[in-house]
């Protein structure tokens, strides 16, 4: 059995642990609830911009080829993979690397082989990760999850649409963390490009309205607004993700520190009890030797 000190040593160093976890749990939960508030503005905000698209490209002729909404002459594939800049929360990473490994091993296992398929990473963690297995990121996009604004990511969204638009991409797919809630984060693997719209039921509604300039040309400049809304509120669910993540692992790991401490105590005082019961011992011993003497 270890000694008293040794112990005493540890218990000091897990209680010291659970300081640290303890408010990275408080940190993230103060951080998830900014980010939740960010999701919450944006999400109405992208559903009602799709579906003016929906009820806009069902009153035309399908077709009509819309920018943006057709595949790409290009031949290369870009995954954008996003994750998080820092670790310590549980499988949020991990999990993206697996659906791009995925990816990679199936529906784009031709096209990667013959090196038609890009990667880009917004994460340091996931570079990492990427690189103990062997696949190359082509592009890496760190510093927009440092400060990510509206500005920044649409400076993205433009870029990959401009590299579609002149022929150099085929299309763009998105692997991220959906926030579902602070315990559960869903791996999404999504078409960014070609942007993909589904018919909408209520195309009749549109007759009682008059669209100048005309149907085409309102979609034409509403997709790029929608890509670029599409990519910000992506980065942001992917953020929220983390936060949640990382909040669930930390209080995980300070229940586990606790378990730990009350363990560690009950070793201390099995200890501490079993040194006494042999000193008693020793100095029973002792007097008893003295009285035969």
């Amino acid at each position: 059995m270890a000694n008293l000190k040794d112990i005493r040593t540890r218990i000091n160093s897990v209680k010291t642990t659970r300081q640290v976890t303890s408010a990275m749990k408080m940190v993230s939960a103060a951080r998830l609830k900014k980010a939740q508030d960010d999701i919450s503005h944006i999400r109405p905000f992208t559903s009602r911009l799709a579906s003016i698209i929906q009820d806009l490209t069902s009153a035309i002729d399908e077709k009509i080829p819309v920018s943006y909404t057709v595949s790409g002459k290009g031949k290369l594939t870009l995954v954008l993979a996003i994750a998080s800049n820092r670790g310590l929360c549980g499988g949020f990473n991990i999990n993206v690397v697996k659906e791009v490994q995925s990816l990679l091993s199936g529906k784009l296992r031709d096209e990667y082989r013959k090196g038609n398929v890009l990667v880009g990473v917004m994460g340091k963690q996931i570079e990492k990760l990427f690189k103990s297995r062997d696949i190359k990121a082509d592009f890496i996009y760190h510093e927009l999850l440092f400060s990510a604004s509206y500005e920044s990511i649409s400076g993205l969204a433009n870029e990959l649409m401009l590299e579609f638009k002149e022929g150099n991409l085929k299309e763009v797919i998105l692997v991220y963390n959906e926030f579902v809630n602070a315990a559960v984060q869903a791996v999404q693997v999504q078409q960014y490009l070609p942007f993909a719209v589904p018919k909408s039921d209520t195309a009749d509604e549109l007759l009682d309205y008059i669209l100048e300039p005309d149907p085409v040309s309102i979609i034409d400049s509403l997709i790029p607004k929608m890509l670029q809304t599409m990519l910000y509120q992506v980065v942001l669910e992917s953020l929220a993700s983390e936060h949640g993540a990382r909040m669930t692992s930390m209080h995980k790991a300070t229940d586990n520190a606790s378990d730990l401490i009350r363990d560690l105590q009950l070793s201390y005082n099995k200890a501490r009890q079993t040194a006494i019961t042999n000193q008693i011992v020793e100095i029973t011993g002792g007097a008893e030797a003295l009285k035969g003497g």
